[in-house]
């Protein structure tokens, strides 16, 4: 397949139909010549970042919208915008392979429309762009809702969390201290290199940061479980939890299984029970443990319906990485700008509420619930944590000891960071009364 028509397929699986980037681009990678991977993944990336810019240019250079069994052509035109206003491809080879892509999408009619639009971007798109200069929607390639959410939450931050988002992601190391430490492997991985590719983390003891994204089969000891891929902020989970020897742990909805491995890395001892609804997802924990050669209970259940799965004892600790948004981590996930809509946080912040609610009779007075998010958005952090503390008298918050970001009247909110982590909340919670046993 033309990578231009894979590309235009995935975006339209995500604009039109709402699927998922990662899902899309993962259906498509095998067909199209292992040369061209790359080139799609740019494409798919690029257009979905830009999508909220590219299609007021396109809206201008349209004399009528498209119709919606043509969403194809639509997405078509959009990754060639992008290609022409940010890809070092000569505006010719742009024009002639969308032109060339018509035909296997079944739109031959639409050889014409594709190669005027783009031929007339060519020509005037400097002044089309200049007229739409001063739309924030074009300036931060950001939908209008998520813009004004985020200028009224953060007045102070909120244009640099928009061009983070905006910027790609960098590409960030875990090293497991059980099996080497963050200098060792850094030494061994610069000798195989034959450069320094490598930057240590600031916030995180065991963090390392890649000059350059690479296969993880390129980095040393990746099979046998020395590193694991993670953000710097999702890192700093574990140390929150000041975990001891032993302990009862919840991993409430844990999958990929990035800070269960953590954990488990951090005290190797911990009694570790990991949750999530998603099958699929768990067997990617599952996965991660194998690699690591780590161990821990896990169950696929719904966290709020805690008599389908709880044996009741209770924990020492919890670590509740809660579904949210994902608004801390657009750049990572740019189809968020298309998929997420501004009356979906109300609903999100209902069930992060109410899991707090379920879980927290689950905890051992005197133990320690982490609440966790990658949201940048105050409803479901700080808000949370209001309602939350409002509820229950037998919780107190704790202070959390990072120097990461900002604090707030609850937790602690970390920003996108450009080359450094992940937009992402934590709130520690202790609960009052005497222990057991």
């Amino acid at each position: 397949m033309l990578p231009r028509v894979a590309a235009a397929r995935v975006v339209a699986a995500v604009s039109t139909d709402g699927n998922s980037l990662t899902a899309c681009l993962s259906g498509f990678n095998d067909r199209v010549a292992f040369k061209d991977r790359a080139l799609l993944a740019e494409m798919a990336y690029g257009t979905l970042r830009e999508y909220p810019a590219l299609s007021q240019i396109l809206d201008r250079l349209l004399d009528k919208p498209l119709k919606g069994k043509d969403s194809e052509v639509h997405a078509l035109l959009l990754c060639g915008l992008y290609q022409l206003k940010h890809m070092r491809i000569p505006a010719h080879a742009v024009v002639n392979e969308c032109v060339a892509s018509c035909r296997p999408l079944r739109r031959a009619w639409a050889r014409g429309l594709v190669n005027g639009v783009l031929r007339e971007f060519t020509r005037t798109g400097a002044a089309i762009e200049k007229a739409l200069a001063a739309d924030p929607v074009y300036r931060f390639a950001h939908p209008p809702w998520l813009i004004q959410c985020l200028r009224q939450a953060w007045p102070e931050h909120w244009q640099k969390i928009l061009e983070a988002n905006n910027r790609q992601a960098p590409m960030t190391l875990r090293v497991n201290r059980q099996r080497t430490t963050r200098a060792a492997w850094l030494a061994g991985a610069e000798s195989a290199a034959g450069d320094k590719s490598f930057r240590e983390a600031i916030h995180s003891d065991v963090g390392l940061y890649l000059q350059r994204a690479r296969p993880v089969s390129e980095l040393p000891g990746f099979d046998d479980g020395q590193v694991s891929v993670q953000d710097e902020a999702a890192q700093l989970a574990a140390p929150l939890l000041d975990l001891r020897p032993g302990q009862r742990v919840l991993d409430a909805c844990c999958a990929p299984g990035g800070k269960t491995g953590h954990l488990l890395e951090t005290e190797t001892t911990i009694d570790l029970l990991a949750i999530d609804n998603d099958a699929r997802r768990m067997a990617k924990v599952q996965d991660n443990l194998d690699r690591l050669q780590l161990s821990a209970k896990t169950v696929v259940a719904d966290v709020i319906r805690t008599g389908d799965w709880w044996d009741g004892r209770v924990f020492d600790r919890i670590l509740l990485d809660a579904p949210c948004s994902a608004t801390g981590v657009i750049r990572r996930h740019p189809d968020i700008k298309l998929l997420r809509r501004q009356d979906d946080i109300d609903k999100l912040a209902e069930r992060q509420l109410a899991m707090l609610k379920a879980l927290w009779p689950l905890l051992q007075a005197g133990g320690k619930l982490l609440y966790a998010t990658c949201s940048v958005l105050p409803q479901e952090n700080d808000e949370i944590m209001e309602k939350f503390l409002h509820l229950e008298t037998s919780a107190s918050r704790q202070a959390i000891a990072l120097n990461a970001g900002i604090a707030t009247r609850f937790g602690r909110q970390l920003f996108p960071a450009p080359e450094g982590h992940d937009g992402f909340y934590f709130a520690l919670l202790q609960k009052q009364g005497a222990q057991s046993g």
